[in-house]
């Protein structure tokens, strides 16, 4: 089997190129989720529910606003490269300068809630700070560029020596027993040091900066690509962070951290579903050339699977919820295992959600995905404001478990055309048609 699998990928090198290229990917993800749950939790519980609070709460309420920076562009700067080469300079120059506008936006909407919000000088400072990195995160369009010629294994090294380094200065700080706004320079250094690190591998390339033109022209052709792209992402970003802007405007620091805490965890192995329906996806779509009953039973498995793995993260989860959170973040962290005992159970339905966006691209459905994606917001602003003054940070957990269900699964079945998705899910979750004479549907 060793023999037949390397004489394929001998024979197959543009197959082992893009595997290499991904496998690049895979690493970094891995080992930036190993360091999340070790030198991660070891912060967290160093600043304590307080200081965590305020932490999450700023990066939250920045957040909200991220769509405004990247406007969406990255994928399509990705496909553009991919199909005019020759238009490399003009096409990244345009995109930059247009993330750039983007992040100028984010400061001019954060000056204004500066002022009228009544939050403390830290957190207001913590917010500017994050707030100015989205400049910096413009020199991202180099990443795009790297996804586009199959050398992702540059932003792969940039972001895995800078994840290394920032967590040796993350224990020195620890042992020290710096404050909070330090450990918010780490973060500035992570950001600063991975557009350094794009920076220096495209001028080993042997690209300049300087050579990169904005054009009016391209621009608005990237923008009329992209603005469904903007409108999700504003409604993702407003739908995953204004639990916790509400739980701190309703309640405090504290309880922002302890929220946050089990949200990480729970939201830890969020990358398994984008990384399984992104490499399936490409069967998915050729089965749909090929035959229809082949496309609708490979998508019945994908939505199979996701539950699958949705059930066998919640249950150890579940079972462990109070040994892991004490183990993890310490006593201080008590109500952080209620939340996050609530929190997980929505995994199935984030799992579905991602399976499911990837059947509206191939439907070309995008529209109803945004629609889908706008009931979940709603409804989770909505239960919050109910919820959270009522039943504390567990009603919050609750709002974002509904309204997962809402955009994930309850959504699609309020139209004709997306109905069939809605009931295959049905069928997934309880396990209808997942087995079918001893093999999985």
């Amino acid at each position: 089997m060793i023999g037949k699998l390397t004489k394929y990928l001998n024979n197959n090198s543009g197959f082992t190129r893009y595997l290499k290229n991904t496998s690049w990917l895979m690493t970094e993800k891995v080992v930036r989720m190993v360091i999340a749950l070790s030198i991660g939790v070891w912060v967290t519980r160093y600043l304590g529910p307080d200081q965590f609070g305020v932490l999450s709460y700023a990066q939250s309420f920045v957040g909200i606003f991220a769509a405004f920076s990247s406007l969406g562009l990255n994928d399509i700067i990705i496909r553009e490269l991919v199909k005019s080469k020759d238009q490399e300079n003009v096409l990244m120059g345009s995109a930059f300068g247009l993330q750039t506008l983007g992040s100028t936006s984010i400061m001019l909407i954060l000056s204004i809630s500066i002022l009228l919000n009544d939050n403390d000088q830290l957190t207001n400072k913590i917010i500017v700070i994050l707030g100015l990195l989205t400049f910096v995160n413009s020199f991202n369009v180099i990443t795009s560029y790297f996804h586009s010629v199959v050398k992702s294994k540059f932003y792969a090294i940039t972001g895995l020596i800078g994840v290394m380094v920032s967590s040796i200065i993350k224990v020195y700080l620890i042992l020290g027993e710096y404050s909070l706004i330090y450990f918010v320079y780490v973060l500035a250094f992570d950001v600063v040091f991975l557009a350094l690190g794009l920076m220096w591998f495209y001028r080993r390339m042997g690209h300049s900066l300087f050579s990169w033109r904005f054009s009016w022209s391209v621009s608005r052709d990237l923008l009329k690509d992209a603005w469904p792209l903007v409108l999700s992402g504003i409604i993702i970003s407003i739908y995953m962070k204004i639990d916790q802007v509400m739980i701190k405007e309703f309640m405090g620091n504290s309880d922002v951290g302890q929220y946050s805490a089990a949200v990480r965890l729970s939201e830890a192995w969020y990358f398994i579903p984008t990384i399984i329906c992104s490499s399936l996806f490409p069967a998915i779509i050729n089965a749909k050339m090929r035959n229809h009953d082949l496309y609708m039973s490979r998508l019945q498995r994908l939505y199979n699977l996701m539950v699958l793995l949705g059930v066998v993260i919640i249950l150890p989860v579940v079972f462990l919820s109070d040994w892991l959170i004490h183990f993890l973040y310490g006593a201080e962290f008590h109500l952080s295992a209620g939340v996050l005992n609530i929190h997980i159970l929505g995994s199935v339905f984030v799992f579905l959600g991602v399976a499911n966006q990837k059947w509206f691209i191939s439907e070309n459905f995008q529209a109803y995905n945004i629609v889908c994606l706008g009931f979940g917001m709603m409804s989770n602003i909505i239960l919050n404001i109910f919820l959270i003054p009522k039943y504390g940070i567990i009603g919050a957990a609750y709002a974002t478990l509904i309204s997962q269900f809402v955009a994930s699964v309850l959504a699609p079945v309020l139209f004709k055309k997306t109905r069939n998705s809605f009931l295959m899910m049905v069928h997934a979750i309880f396990f209808v048609q997942v087995f079918k004479k001893g093999k999985l549907l």
